[in-house]
């Protein structure tokens, strides 16, 4: 399934990010993905997929068509995407798992 152009501006709204935040964590420009959201060019399958990829890693689930019409939703909450996005930052310095 490609997304829409305006699957990747709800699912960009969901996740609450800023085209520059899903161009730092897709690879792909911002004029990009404001042209895609915009109707204004259809970006190749390869950017779809990235930012696509990007969305699902942040908690986006895209819908295909079923019936219903295509869509976007949350896979979790915000509560929870929001505590996930916390933990991944905590932790501190790796070290190694040898013991002596």
């Amino acid at each position: 399934m490609m997304i829409t152009g305006a699957q990747c501006r709800a699912a960009r709204a969901l996740v609450e990010w800023t085209r520059e935040k899903l161009a730092g964590n897709s690879g792909v420009d911002a004029l990009v993905i404001e042209e895609f959201e915009r109707r204004i060019t259809l970006p190749d399958r390869d950017i779809c997929d990235k930012l696509q990829t990007a969305l699902e890693n942040a908690g986006a689930a895209f819908i295909a068509e079923n019936g219903g019409g295509i869509g976007v939703r949350l896979k979790l909450n915000r509560s929870e995407v929001r505590r996930i996005g916390v933990l991944e930052n905590e932790g501190g310095i790796v070290g190694t798992d040898a013991v002596p």
